[in-house]
């Protein structure tokens, strides 16, 4: 698999982007992510917006709350399914203001996640995760800065206008 990157390192901005999943895919966008010795993936270091075929694949039917599209994987679960299915595009607004402490999801124009990006709230998010195993994630979203990534799931997935803008 080959994830993908930014070379720069962003800790307040808006992402946006659009994406078109296959049938029965799977995908992800992170930020906050660490590159370095020992951390080979970016969902060891970043949070993941959830990019998914809702429809037909496995993880919208076992776990549908925090791992449809638009969840902020594993830890809040959209307001709403706004997504599109899979073969048409979604348009994403990923905001992160640290200075705020806070995080959004925009998908298709409706805000349907809203999170802190520190604190009590998000330490209870991540306790009640999968994300709270020390061993496999101890450096998962420790850092105010990081790359934004978008992950290589094995399925296809098209990504278009993608824009950066810092706040």
């Amino acid at each position: 698999m080959h994830d993908l990157v930014t070379d720069k390192i962003f800790k307040n901005f808006q992402l946006s982007i659009e994406w078109n999943i296959s049938e029965g895919g799977n995908s992800g966008i992170f930020w906050g992510v660490q590159e370095g010795e020992n951390i080979n993936k970016p969902y060891s270091t970043g949070p993941e917006i959830q990019i998914l075929d809702n429809d037909r694949h496995p993880d919208a039917k076992a776990n549908p709350k925090f791992r449809q599209a638009g969840a902020l994987y594993d830890l809040v679960q959209p307001s709403k399914d706004v997504c599109n299915p899979a073969g048409k595009w979604n348009h994403v607004l990923l905001t992160i203001n640290h200075n705020k402490n806070e995080g959004s999801v925009v998908l298709n124009g409706t805000k349907i996640v809203e999170f802190p990006l520190r604190g009590e709230k998000w330490d209870e998010l991540v306790a009640n995760s999968k994300f709270n195993d020390e061993c496999d994630f101890e450096r998962f979203a420790r850092l105010r800065s990081g790359k934004i990534g978008l992950q290589d799931h094995r399925d296809k997935v098209s990504f278009r206008n993608i824009k950066i803008r810092k706040l």
